[in-house]
């Protein structure tokens, strides 16, 4: 089981988050450092073993998920704030693994109301900076499946 948190730092400032994590967790690879300065995720895990990825948070569009996330309560006394459904599928969508779209599929199923404009406004131009239309195309195949 992996956990992912995404952690505003913007650019040029990782750095200092990246160490003070690192002091703080265990990390997942050697080059843990390297590979979150290049790729943008510091893949840590927890005292009890499970993984945790931080994506190094700067773009608009991560602000605006930040901004838009809910409050839960994760253990008693616990809360986190945790994306809306459709923040998430459209990060699912950028990712646009297998395993990803397996899970819009899964949200699909249990979220009956969507805001498929805020969706397509937010996948269409991050699926046009990655040149990758087919995203769309498969976004939509799922929406008429599962609508």
């Amino acid at each position: 089981m992996t956990q992912t948190l995404t952690l505003l730092t913007g650019f040029g400032g990782e750095e200092v988050y990246i160490d003070a994590l690192l002091s703080e967790f265990p990390a997942r690879l050697l080059d843990a450092k390297e590979f979150a300065l290049s790729k943008r995720v510091l893949l840590l895990k927890s005292v009890a073993g499970i993984g945790i990825d931080i994506s190094l948070g700067a773009l608009p569009f991560e602000e605006v998920i930040v901004a838009r996330s809910e409050r839960h309560e994760y253990l008693p006394g616990i809360e986190l704030r945790i994306c809306t459904a459709e923040d998430l599928i459209v990060l699912k969508a950028f990712a646009a693994r297998d395993k990803d779209w397996g899970d819009i599929g899964t949200i699909l199923q249990k979220q009956d109301r969507l805001d498929w404009n805020y969706i397509f406004s937010n996948i269409t131009p991050l699926a046009e900076i990655k040149s990758a239309p087919e995203i769309i195309v498969k976004l939509k195949e799922l929406r008429s499946k599962y609508a």
